[in-house]
């Protein structure tokens, strides 16, 4: 019997309403009924909470197919999550370019380094530019971190993509305005986020 069978039979047996069992599992009844029409599976969590609740086991409740299936799912949800985690860290980090003595800050014969802070003698529009870039793609890191067990489908497909895009943008503007250490570091975190992906 597969699971969405199994679900409903044991839910008819105790007596209880998909309302009432979405409260038990702190899950909402639409997930509820999407389980027992066979739209979907429980992740593990819920899958061990169901388990416990009608006093089953989950290869009880499970075919091979459908066990298989979830452990696939849940796999790939947690490649995800990592990838999430690690994108949002690299992303937040983008904000030490502002405090990190990176800048070079050029004298009437020597070069110092400075924060973006302290950077003077650059045109407005660049210093604006820096600031901009780093605080935007700071902010996208926390958004990226908070919205991590996200599905939204527009979120899932241009969060990874405006990530990369701001860093490459990044990396070229502290490039074509001749700041190579805030390059380098912003190609570093740029690097290591491709790498991530490609792994996937």
């Amino acid at each position: 019997m597969e699971f969405n069978k199994k679900l409903q039979e044991l839910r008819k047996q105790k007596g209880i309403t998909q309302e009432e069992l979405a409260e038990v599992l702190f899950v909402s009844r639409t997930a509820i009924s999407k389980w027992e029409s066979g739209r979907g599976y429980p992740n593990i969590e819920s899958l061990k909470a169901i388990a416990k609740y009608f006093s089953v086991t989950i290869d009880e409740l499970l075919s091979t197919d459908e066990a298989i299936q979830l452990a696939e799912a849940d796999g790939e949800n947690k490649k995800k999550s990592f990838r999430d985690l690690i994108f949002g860290l690299l992303d937040i980090s983008a904000i030490m370019l502002i405090f990190l003595p990176l800048f070079a800050q050029r004298g009437e014969a020597v070069v110092h380094s400075v924060s973006l802070l302290e950077l003077t003698g650059v045109e407005s529009y660049l210093a604006v530019m820096f600031y901009t870039f780093c605080i935007v793609l700071s902010i996208l890191g926390v958004v990226t971190l908070v919205l991590q067990n996200c599905q939204a489908a527009v979120w899932t497909k241009i969060k990874t993509v405006v990530s990369l895009a701001l860093g490459i943008a990044l990396v070229l503007l502290f490039t074509l305005s001749l700041q190579p250490y805030p390059a380098c570091l912003a190609f570093v975190l740029l690097v290591i986020k491709a790498i991530t992906v490609i792994k996937r």
